[in-house]
């Protein structure tokens, strides 16, 4: 129903029209009156009716100055104006304010209901066509995100577009394309799905404020946007892209930027970006590459000179501090040299054939079996965990088989001490030059590293221990004796210098403290 708003100064015809006609037949109701246009407009203000009757002569403002005023502020309403026959003229002019229906006083309710039927049909008319208008304008905003991504894609792979199409999604787009754009490729590292692709796209958009177009192309994530002069804010951007997707899906992006450009060149820029991802090969998987990045990529080979013996030689030992180092600066030569991928590659296979020689006979096949692997990897930091992994378990393996060797060595020095613990020429270069046909520097470090003491600490220790045992087994033995069996010869002064050094009182307290 079409609210109706009554006005006429003069009493009786506006109770005569307000009970005359049938409201309800022509879908309308009387939602009130007014004898005054001032009061009139407070009601339209107030109660924003679809249609005012009003007649032309009113005091204080007339029909014409409310229809102006109310054009002003509430366009929408429709009026339907009541005059006398010569006022026809005055009330012509209220036709600039989209006036149609005019009736001349006196009138009946038929010409009346006819007015109301054109105007609540106009009414009605304009409603549907609002609600088509609306209906279509949703529909747009549903489908264009997906007409955005087309036309970058279109853009970027089909050499036939160009400025002509650019300026007819101008407008339809409500985007600015005369400024320098770049375009940043985004490449997830892992196994990809598209509500990973989705949720990158979704984010780019968030955080980046000057994003034109963005979709996906395969398994890339593509954003256009304008160019920015803040590089370093740009970046920082870029990093809050990947920490929130890494966050949320614990995956890691790569991000390739274009230099600046006219959207003209997109195909280019993207070819550009394309060729910034080959070379993340020697950048961290999660970095960002820009053109410069790969300026000096390519070109070097015969800078590097690959010593396999660096890295094997403490994978061999057992040594897994030195192998790591070793092999963190095997993977730094070759970052540094950055020579063609598949040249590096040769060179990790080389180097990890040589490692795999160092294991199990069992396990050599089973890792020969591996190194296709390596020619797929497609980052140097892939490769560098194969390595570690590797390097980790077959350095393991020989430590433990090393150091049953080793344990071996020392159990036999360990013997010698006890059946040598009397002689007062006992000493490391003994043991090992006379009785074990070792070097004594290598000698004296296993020996520390296995029991944690020098190997003239562990002998001393030990003898001051069996003289408390002599004392404790034996009260009135002497102490000269006792220097005597532990090796100090005839130089129980001495003896007794060390015992009060290691226990900490001389062998006559200690003795005394025992009875």
């Amino acid at each position: 129903m079409y609210k109706v708003l009554l006005v006429d100064d003069e009493r009786i015809i506006l109770d005569g029209i307000s009970r005359m006609v049938d409201w309800k037949a022509y879908q309308t109701e009387l939602a009130g009156t007014a004898q005054n246009g001032i009061q009139a407009y407070e009601k339209i203000v107030r109660e924003s009716p679809d249609i005012v009757v009003c007649d032309i002569r009113m005091p204080g403002l007339d029909g014409l100055e409310l229809v102006a005023k109310t054009y002003a502020s509430h366009p929408h309403i429709k009026f339907v104006l009541l005059s006398g026959f010569g006022e026809f003229e005055y009330a012509n002019r209220a036709m600039q304010y989209g006036v149609k229906h005019y009736l001349l006083k006196p009138t009946d309710e038929v010409k009346i209901g006819v007015a109301l039927k054109e105007v609540t049909d106009e009414l009605t008319l304009n409603q549907n066509k609002e609600s088509f208008i609306h209906e279509m304008k949703g529909r747009l905003r549903k489908v264009l995100p997906h007409v955005k991504e087309q036309v970058l894609k279109e853009f970027v792979t089909n050499k036939t577009y160009g400025r002509h199409d650019l300026e007819e999604y101008r407008s339809l787009f409500e985007t600015n394309f005369d400024q320098p754009v770049r375009l940043l490729l985004f490449q997830l590292e892992g196994i990809v799905e598209y509500e990973h692709q989705f949720a990158v796209k979704n984010i780019a958009e968030d955080l980046l404020d000057t994003t034109l177009l963005s979709t996906t192309i395969g398994q890339h994530v593509l954003v256009l946007i304008e160019n920015q002069n803040d590089q370093q804010r740009l970046h920082q951007q870029l990093q809050d892209i990947r920490c929130t997707f890494k966050q949320y899906y614990k995956m890691d992006v790569t991000i390739a930027i274009s230099d600046p450009g006219p959207v003209t060149l997109a195909r280019k820029l993207y070819r550009d970006t394309l060729q910034c991802l080959n070379y993340r090969f020697y950048l961290d998987e999660s970095g960002m590459i820009t053109t410069e990045d790969t300026l000096h990529a390519g070109g070097l080979e015969g800078t590097f000179v690959l010593d396999e013996e660096r890295l094997c030689m403490p994978v061999r030992s057992g040594h897994r501090n030195e192998a790591e180092l070793a092999l963190t600066e095997f993977v730094q030569e070759l970052k540094r040299a950055q020579l063609s991928i598949d040249m590096t590659k040769s060179y990790v296979i080389q180097q990890y054939v040589s490692l795999i020689r160092l294991t199990d006979p069992d396990q050599m096949q089973e890792r020969y079996a591996r190194i296709p692997e390596i020619a797929e990897m497609s980052t140097l930091q892939a490769i560098q965990a194969f390595l570690e992994e590797t390097v980790r378990e077959i350095t393991l393996r020989n430590f433990e088989q090393n150091k049953v060797k080793y344990n071996a060595i020392v159990r036999k020095v360990v013997e010698i001490i006890e059946e040598q613990l009397g002689n007062s020429e006992l000493t490391l270069n003994l043991v090992a030059n006379d009785m074990l046909y070792m070097n004594a520097d290598y000698l004296g470090k296993l020996f520390k590293k296995e029991t944690g003491e020098k190997f003239s600490n562990y002998v001393m220790k030990l003898r001051m221990k069996r003289a408390t045992e002599m004392m404790a087994s034996d009260p009135d033995i002497k102490i000269f004796e006792m220097a005597e069996l532990l090796g100090f010869g005839d130089n129980p002064q001495y003896f007794s210098q060390v015992f009060k050094k290691q226990i900490g009182c001389t062998p006559s307290e200690y003795m005394k403290k025992s009875d």
